[in-house]
């Protein structure tokens, strides 16, 4: 009894310390080596790592999204993030090929007040872009300060907060999560969202855009 009492007491201690495990493979805060172009190359321009930031570099044309060189499960990626004014970008998670093109769930980032047009509650910052706006409880920094933002991907939920409100939560696959997809621009992508695996992104929409204090932590034991 008492043999079977410890082991079942080690089986817990060492499931719950791998609940969160840290992923030091996402960004290291010097180099870009675990990030690639989209079609698996070395980032070479346009992106760079200044002062412990990643820093996608002012331009006149676009240099491409990165993505991870690695699938991510459940997680909590915490960051900081700042954006040019009247900009636009954005961090997408489940990313994987939709018949040859690159698609998941985008954690918007926009200069709401700036931004050249009018934009849809929907996509405006802390959005889960064209899916889902942020709650009434969704507060923006000034454009000089580094807004801090937090997703939580567990299961089929979603989760979002920006300076330290939660703005959003969803469930993928729900009725209301069909009704908003039927609704969105990807509406034609069949079982959008619904993989448990996937790339996280960063996009370059033409705007300069700073990524710093990115710490990732896995739900699960060996997602990367």
């Amino acid at each position: 009894m008492k043999s079977c009492l410890f082991a079942c007491l080690l089986i817990f201690i060492l499931v719950d310390s791998t609940a969160f495990a840290e992923a030091p493979l996402l960004f290291d805060g010097k180099t870009l080596d675990n990030w690639t172009t989209l079609d698996g190359k070395p980032i070479l321009r346009g992106w760079e790592v200044v002062d412990g930031m990643i820093h996608l570099q002012p331009k006149d044309r676009r240099v491409g999204h990165i993505v991870s060189k690695w699938e991510y499960g459940d997680f909590r990626l915490q960051f900081e993030w700042r954006i040019a004014a009247g900009g636009n970008s954005g961090l997408k998670y489940r990313v994987k090929q939709y018949g040859g093109k690159w698609r998941g769930c985008e954690f918007q980032i926009l200069d709401d007040a700036g931004y050249f047009k009018a934009m849809s509650p929907r996509n405006r910052a802390g959005s889960l872009y064209d899916m889902f706006a942020p709650n009434e409880k969704k507060k923006l920094l000034p454009l000089e300060q580094f807004n801090q933002s937090e997703i939580l991907v567990s299961n089929d939920r979603i989760t979002h907060w920006l300076n330290g409100e939660k703005i959003l939560s969803v469930k993928v696959g729900s009725p209301e999560w069909n009704q908003h997809l039927a609704e969105s621009k990807f509406s034609e992508l069949k079982k959008y969202a619904e993989n448990q695996r996937g790339r996280i992104m960063l996009t370059d929409h033409g705007s300069e855009v700073w990524y710093r204090n990115i710490k990732l932590q896995l739900l699960e034991a060996g997602s990367k």
